[in-house]
């Protein structure tokens, strides 16, 4: 009879925790642009960025953190119809620093 062998895999939280951000302060690559009603696209960045970085605000506007961002792109597809979110690439050297490629 062959043992099993055991092997410990890392949370995805884990992993992500090991990456590092190098914030641009004063030069986010992302905005939200002002909106009085979010789209549902804009909305649905709560929860499908998977960086989390953004909330819905007592106002009912849905704002941004930046930092952490993992450059990722979803918000730029998501809400592509809508151009609630204005997206760049982070000046070279700043953004997020993936550990494990």
């Amino acid at each position: 009879m062959n043992e099993m062998t055991t092997i410990q895999t890392a949370k995805v939280e884990e992993k992500l925790y090991q990456n590092r951000y190098l914030v641009d302060a004063g030069r986010p690559h992302i905005r939200v642009k002002p909106h009085e009603v979010p789209s549902a696209g804009l909305l649905a960045m709560i929860h499908l960025c998977p960086a989390g970085c953004y909330s819905v605000a007592e106002s009912g506007q849905v704002e941004l953190a930046a930092d952490g961002c993992l450059e990722c792109g979803t918000c730029r597809i998501v809400t592509k119809g809508t151009g609630e979110i204005e997206w760049n690439y982070p000046r070279g050297g700043f953004g997020v620093l993936y550990k494990f490629g």
